[in-house]
C-alpha cells in the first residue's frame, strides 16, 4: 500500500468533538501508520479507516511516536484535517501539450503554480482531469482494486494521431483501448476535449465526440459525460506554438457543429440504453465567446459537468434569483456603494444580477467587467483576473464603499491572486476595503453589509 516516498500524514486541523480531538491529537502530529499500513494518500486513509477496531502510530510534533488503540462505529471518522492529499508525493505530467496552462505563465512566480498534476487519485478526489498516460501496471491494478471512479480524463481527441500531436507523447494514442478498460470494469469516467482550433476541431472533433458517444451506453456508462471546452491562450506561452485563438466566428460554428451532434445523438438514445438523455456538453465559455444567449438551466440535466464550466453561470444566476426572491424585502441599514469586478467573459450574463442588486434601496452596485493586460486577453473569465489587472482598471476610480471580489479570483485557503499580488497589497494601493465573496450567499450578505444576513437556501 506505501513504499520508501511515504511521509507520515501530517494533521493541519483537528476536527472539535471528534474522536481525535477527544484523544488529544494537535495540528502537528502525523500519522504514521494505520493497523500496520502506511498510508500513500488520503484515499489509503480513507479506506484504512472504515474499519471498527484502529492500530495508530502517530508522530507528535515533538518526534515522539506514540501507538493508540481506537474503537469506534463503522466508517465513522476520526476528524482530522491533512496538510495534502498525497502522503507519497504528487504524481507529475510527462506530456507537453502546447495548450497547457502551466507553460502559458510567466517565470518567477510562487513554486505551485509550475507543479503539473496528472494524478489519479486527485482526479479521483477532487474532479482534477489527467491525461492517463504516465500510469504504471500497479496504478492501473490499484484503480480496478479500490473501484476509483469516476475518473475525469482530458481526452483531446481519440485519433491516435491527432492526440499524440496535442500531448507531444506516444503513449498518448492509447485512449480508446483504456476507455474500452473502463468499459470493461464498468468504471467510469468524465472526459473533457479542449479544442484547438486547426487541430483538433472541424471532422476531428466531430469523430471524438461520436467515438465517446459509444461508450455511453448501459446503467453504468464508461463515459458518463464530456465537456467540449475551448483552449484557452496568454501571451506567456511559448512563440513556436501552432495555436490559434477562438474567435466569436469559431465558437459559433462550434457551438453549431456540437448541437447538431447532440441531436443525431438524442434521435438514437433509445438503442443506446443510455443512462442520461444527454452525453455531450458544451461549455459556457463558447455562448460568452461567440455573444450568444446561455442554454437556460433544464438544459443542464444535473450539471455533469459543472467543474469545467458546463452550467456553472447558468446555475449561479439561478441560485440568486432563488436567493434574492426569498429574502425580500431586503434594505441597507445606511447607504452603500460598491464596486463588483467580474471578468467581461459573464459581463452581459450577469447585468440582470446587478439590476436585482441595485433594487435594494440604499444600495448601488456597480459592475466592472475587466479583460486581463496581465495574460494579453481580449475576453477574460472572472478566476483568471489578476491583482494587476485590478489595480490597473481600479485605480483613481471612485470606488464607494469597497470591492466585491468573487473569491474565486484568489488561491484556495489564501488571499493571493495568480500574478502572486495579495488581497492587503491590492486593498492598499487601491486605499479601499475589498469583500471576498463566494456564491450568492456571500455576494448578499455582503452587498447589503450583514455579514449575518440569513441567506442559505
Amino acid at each position: 500500500m506505501s513504499d520508501s516516498s511515504t511521509r507520515p500524514a501530517l494533521i493541519t486541523k483537528v476536527i472539535p468533538d471528534s474522536i481525535c480531538a477527544e484523544m488529544g491529537f494537535d495540528a502537528g502530529d502525523s500519522i504514521v501508520a494505520i493497523n500496520g499500513q502506511k498510508p500513500r494518500d488520503l484515499i489509503d486513509y480513507q479506506f484504512l479507516c472504515a474499519d471498527e477496531f484502529l492500530e495508530l502510530e502517530v508522530l507528535d510534533a515533538k518526534g515522539k511516536t506514540h501507538k493508540l488503540e481506537i474503537e469506534k462505529e463503522y466508517d465513522e471518522d476520526l476528524g482530522v484535517e491533512f496538510e495534502t492529499a498525497l502522503f507519497d508525493g504528487l504524481i507529475q505530467c510527462n506530456n507537453r501539450c502546447p495548450f497547457c496552462f502551466i507553460d502559458q505563465q510567466p517565470p518567477g512566480k510562487r513554486e505551485t503554480l509550475y507543479l503539473k498534476d496528472d494524478d489519479y487519485r486527485l482526479s479521483f478526489l477532487y474532479g482534477s482531469y489527467l491525461t492517463l498516460t504516465n500510469l504504471t501496471e500497479k496504478e492501473w491494478n490499484r484503480i480496478e482494486q479500490m473501484r476509483l471512479s469516476p475518473l475525469y480524463v482530458s481526452v483531446h481527441a481519440t485519433e491516435p494521431d491527432v492526440r499524440i500531436r496535442l500531448l507531444k507523447n506516444l503513449r498518448a494514442g492509447k485512449i480508446l483501448e483504456q476507455i474500452k478498460w473502463f468499459q470493461e470494469r464498468r468504471l467510469q469516467i468524465h472526459a473533457q476535449v479542449v479544442v484547438c482550433p486547426g487541430i483538433n476541431d472541424g471532422e476531428h472533433l466531430e469523430r471524438t465526440l461520436l467515438d465517446l458517444a459509444k461508450f455511453h451506453t448501459g446503467n453504468i456508462p464508461a463515459v458518463a459525460s464530456v465537456a467540449v471546452v475551448p483552449v484557452g491562450l496568454t501571451r506567456f506561452r511559448p512563440a513556436e506554438d501552432e495555436l490559434s485563438a477562438v474567435t466569436p466566428e469559431k465558437a459559433q460554428e462550434v457551438i453549431a457543429q456540437v448541437q447538431k451532434i447532440q441531436e443525431v445523438l438524442s434521435q438514437g438514445k433509445g438503442k443506446r440504453k443510455s443512462s442520461k438523455s444527454r452525453c455531450i456538453w458544451l461549455a459556457d465559455e463558447w455562448f460568452l465567446i461567440a455573444g450568444l444567449d446561455l442554454p437556460q438551466a433544464a438544459d443542464y440535466e444535473d450539471y455533469p459537468q459543472i467543474g469545467n464550466g458546463v452550467g456553472s453561470i447558468r446555475q449561479f444566476i439561478q441560485q440568486f434569483e432563488t436567493a434574492f426572491a426569498k429574502l425580500q424585502p431586503l434594505q441597507v441599514e445606511s447607504k452603500r456603494k460598491l464596486i463588483w469586478v467580474v471578468g467581461n467573459a459573464v459581463e452581459k450574463a450577469f447585468e440582470p444580477i446587478a439590476h436585482q442588486l441595485n433594487q435594494i434601496p440604499g444600495l448601488e452596485v456597480k459592475m466592472v467587467a475587466l479583460s486581463s493586460r496581465y495574460w494579453g486577453q481580449n475576453i477574460t473569465v472572472t478566476g483568471l483576473l489578476t491583482g494587476q489587472d485590478l489595480l490597473e482598471a481600479l485605480q483613481g476610480l471612485d470606488l464607494g464603499d469597497g470591492i466585491l471580489l468573487p473569491s474565486v479570483m484568489l488561491k484556495q485557503g489564501e488571499p493571493r491572486f495568480l500574478d502572486d499580488m495579495t488581497l492587503i497589497e491590492l486593498a492598499s494601493a487601491l486605499k479601499t476595503e475589498i469583500f471576498p465573496v463566494s456564491g450568492v450567499e456571500e455576494l448578499i450578505s455582503m452587498a447589503i453589509g450583514r455579514l449575518d444576513a440569513e441567506v442559505k437556501l
